[in-house]
């Protein structure tokens, strides 16, 4: 029965983030999870925790066919064939957790409730960086609205799915144990964590300048993605920036565009940047793009201030097959999905600068760089504002772009910074400090955004330290749990 109960509980972490927002479920999933591997050898805890973590991705990142069928030239029978394995593999890595907790931790010093905690933390900190990482559907995200995320200024994401994980096994702790004494005890510390996060979130890590706010435009230009690398649709692609841009120019301080906004590389398409920038300067409006730009043999995913400032950002955490193909020289030509326009991009260099706009320092991170904490935090150490660009046509009509934009929130509450978001299709939106959306237009819609943000100094104690000491405690805590003989059986 167990082996059903858990693939079931793994689909509820997909109804507890973004678009559903059910964050109660994430506890409930976990709960069911812990009790699932309450009785059993690791052997058998490997498996339920390999049908939990594929369960949650095959539910959780379902936009993989998307972008591989529709825009990936690929057929559906192997789009469909290449997701399921996808899944099943990230799976692996539950199942990983699973079979270390069982065989090591469960029986340990606090092994059932910290240990079985932080254990899913270290491995969910493991998979945001293994072959490049795959930082997707954390527990923490379900409490971006909640009184735990209080806690996301001091302690980051994976504070929040410790915290969660943590309450899980607390629920199953209480539903399985005799002892009257303590089954209650684990509840209430967690109610504690959640009271206290409430109080945290009184607290304003961050503080407003005096400087005026600064007026954002964006232009959400609603290309299709079978469009976008087109020739035949190049010129109108150009005319469309241009037309669109010119009723934000008087409106605005800083009109911003999104990934690859321009299907060209910079340098091929300079004699019309050359025009847009005499367009902003006539009203004094800076202009930041997503443009691929080449230097020597390299091609780079970039952002680039085109007037009122400047600075030149390359993309430092590139998608895997979308931006680059791991062993190039063997897959490329097998399928379509491995020969997309602008799949051979190089990787930025770490440590780059914030862009220069109207005086402002703007931190950069170009779509999939938005769901690494450690990497926004260092960009933020030194700016006014987060801004992130994304071409987000690859998720088309899926869950995708939510979780995206929850994420994005997520890194503006962690760093106490406000942060623009410019999106191809949709969402663009701006985010306060507390990761609130404050606004926001309709997606899948050629429109604008205009906007306000503000300046904001200090730093939350997550931007100085990032995710060192919450990944530091998890380990201390495995080892305290860690059990000195082997599970017998096992």
């Amino acid at each position: 029965m167990k082996r059903i109960i858990a693939p079931l509980a793994g689909a509820l972490i997909t109804l507890s983030l973004a678009p559903f927002h059910y964050w109660p479920l994430a506890i409930v999933a976990m709960a069911a999870l812990a009790w699932c591997l309450d009785d059993c050898t690791a052997k058998e805890g490997f498996l339920r925790g390999w049908l939990f973590g594929s369960a949650s991705f095959l539910a959780g990142v379902s936009w993989i066919y998307v972008a591989m069928y529709v825009y990936g030239n690929t057929s559906a029978l192997l789009s469909a064939l290449m997701t399921i394995l996808f899944c099943l593999g990230l799976g692996l890595v539950t199942g990983l957790f699973a079979y270390v907790y069982n065989r090591w931790l469960r029986d340990g010093k606090g092994g059932r409730l910290l240990g079985f905690a932080a254990a899913w933390v270290i491995f969910e900190w493991f998979r945001g960086w293994f072959l490049t990482g795959f930082p997707w559907l954390y527990l923490g995200y379900s409490q971006l609205e909640t009184p735990l995320s209080g806690w996301a200024p001091v302690v980051g994401v994976y504070g929040l799915s410790f915290v969660v994980a943590l309450s899980g096994a607390a629920v199953s702790h209480l539903l399985t144990t005799k002892h009257r004494t303590s089954r209650w005890l684990p509840i209430a510390g967690c109610i504690a964590l959640f009271g206290l996060g409430a109080s945290l979130k009184t607290i304003e890590w961050t503080q407003a300048t005096q400087q005026p706010p600064l007026r954002i435009g964006a232009v959400q230009s609603n290309i299709t993605q079978e469009k976008k690398w087109a020739y035949s649709h190049y010129w109108d692609t150009l005319e469309l920036y241009d037309v669109t841009s010119e009723q934000l120019w008087p409106q605005v301080d800083v009109v911003i565009w999104p990934e690859a906004a321009i299907p060209a590389l910079y340098r091929n398409a300079e004699t019309f940047f050359d025009y847009i920038r005499e367009r902003a300067a006539a009203s004094n409006t800076a202009l930041i793009t997503g443009v691929p730009t080449k230097q020597g043999d390299d091609i780079y995913n970039s952002a680039m201030v085109i007037n009122g400032g400047e600075g030149l950002y390359h993309k430092q955490r590139l998608v895997p097959f979308g931006e680059y193909v791991p062993l190039g020289s063997l897959l490329r030509g097998l399928i379509g999905f491995f020969d997309l326009p602008m799949s051979s991009f190089s990787r930025g260099d770490a440590d780059q600068r914030p862009l220069s706009a109207k005086g402002w320092q703007f931190a950069p991170s170009i779509c999939y760089e938005i769901v690494y904490p450690n990497l926004v935090a260092r960009g933020a150490r030194d700016a006014d504002v987060l801004f992130t660009i994304s071409n987000d046509a690859w998720f088309g009509d899926s869950i995708g772009p939510a979780q995206h934009m929850q994420m994005a929130q997520m890194r503006a509450l962690e760093n106490g910074r406000e942060l623009i978001r410019v999106t191809s299709t949709g969402i663009t939106a701006i985010v306060d400090h507390r990761g609130h959306i404050t606004t926001r237009i309709p997606s899948f819609t050629h429109t604008t955004m205009t906007g306000e943000v503000n300046a904001r100094s200090g730093r939350t104690p997550f931007n100085y330290a990032q995710s060192t000491p919450i990944i530091a405690l998890c380990f201390a805590l495995a080892l305290t749990a860690l059990r000195r003989r082997p599970q017998q059986g096992s």
